[in-house]
């Protein structure tokens, strides 16, 4: 008789099931936080806060939407993480030391290569009575331009904050007037040849400022 290979209680044939590792389960929550953190991002970037429906996000990450609820609290809590996420980024390239004009550059450039979190902050503007949860951006960036400013990196008589609406403007342009961008320059915001001169054009005012 030959040999048989080991069964579950449930019944002949089935094949036991190994049950993942703590390691494993905590690799896939974070590889589906992960999907869904993208999906969202991808959504709200197209639709606004109030646009966004969590059965798309679920679908475009393809897990079921009830883990928006389990791992987010729910589509404002998926909001606030990607606002943290943003934060983490922008550690990553607006390093303290750069000079002001590499520092504008550095968030032109970060723009340019994806402009999904500046599609969710032209969202934010244009219907401030979506219900989107409320995130402040400034105070650590004023904080930082008040340091600058205080070593003679730009002007005592310009104002830091009205500076930081400035540059944020100048940094959305090319998203939210794209039009505006092809009569003005006669190139298309998406091309290299655009994102050069808008880049070097930028850092040239800052550096006119600091002299």
């Amino acid at each position: 008789m030959a040999d048989e290979t080991p069964n579950e209680d449930t019944g002949a044939g089935r094949r036991a099931r190994r049950v993942p590792t703590a390691d494993e389960r905590q690799r896939d929550a974070e590889r589906t936080r992960g999907r869904l953190l993208a999906a969202a991002l991808d959504v709200f970037a197209a639709k606004g806060f109030a646009g966004a429906r969590v059965q798309e996000i679920a679908d475009r990450a393809g897990v079921n939407k009830q883990l928006i609820t389990y791992y987010f609290g729910g589509k404002d809590g998926l909001y606030q993480t990607l606002q943290q996420q943003w934060l983490q980024i922008e550690g990553g390239f607006a390093a303290p030391d750069l000079p002001l004009d590499e520092l504008a550059a550095a968030y032109l450039r970060n723009g340019f290569e994806d402009s999904r979190m500046s599609r969710l902050l032209a969202w934010e503007g244009l219907a401030e009575s979506s219900g989107a949860p409320p995130v402040d951006y400034a105070p650590e960036d004023l904080s930082d331009l008040r340091r600058r400013q205080a070593e003679g990196q730009f002007p005592a008589d310009i104002d830091p904050g009205a500076f930081l609406l400035t540059v944020m403007g100048a940094a959305l342009v090319p998203t939210v007037l794209p039009q505006v961008v092809r009569r003005v320059t006669g190139l298309d915001p998406d091309s290299p040849e655009f994102q050069r001169f808008y880049i070097e054009q930028i850092q040239r005012l800052i550096r006119h400022l600091s002299d």
